[in-house]
């Protein structure tokens, strides 16, 4: 079932903002009516669901892009929204092992490595603050 499109869309755009921060927001922004439907689809119908929280939702999504290969942009944007959402990077490592026997090494490799730049990036962040 879903609803009139401005209140999937607002409802959608809620969520995206909740989950990705600015970030999802930019690149639906820069995709015109796809970026729309995917608000409206993934973030007003999907994921505003009950029965799994963020979290989870965000771990289901790391696996299956991990796994799918080949979305290495997506899963950087969801391996930020997973972090955004309380996701270890200890936890985001074990999903990504976890992704090896079912999917393949090349696929765990691929997305392991973009878990690693996330790290690098966050560490490089965290060092160009001043200390208190």
């Amino acid at each position: 079932m879903t609803t009139a499109t401005p209140d999937r869309y607002a409802r959608g755009r809620d969520k995206l903002a909740e989950v990705d921060g600015s970030a999802g927001e930019a690149v639906v922004d820069s995709l015109g009516d796809l970026g729309r439907h995917i608000v409206e689809y993934a973030f007003g119908d999907v994921y505003t669901r009950p029965g799994l929280s963020l979290r989870d939702r965000e771990l289901a999504t790391v696996a299956m892009l991990a796994a799918k290969g080949g979305c290495e942009p997506q899963l950087d944007v969801h391996l930020h929204a997973a972090r955004n959402v309380g996701l270890t990077v200890e936890e985001l490592r074990e999903v990504l092992i976890q992704v090896a026997p079912y999917a393949g090494f090349p696929a765990a490799i691929n997305a392991m490595r973009r878990l690693q730049a996330l790290e690098a990036e966050e560490r490089a962040y965290r060092l160009s603050r001043p200390l208190p």
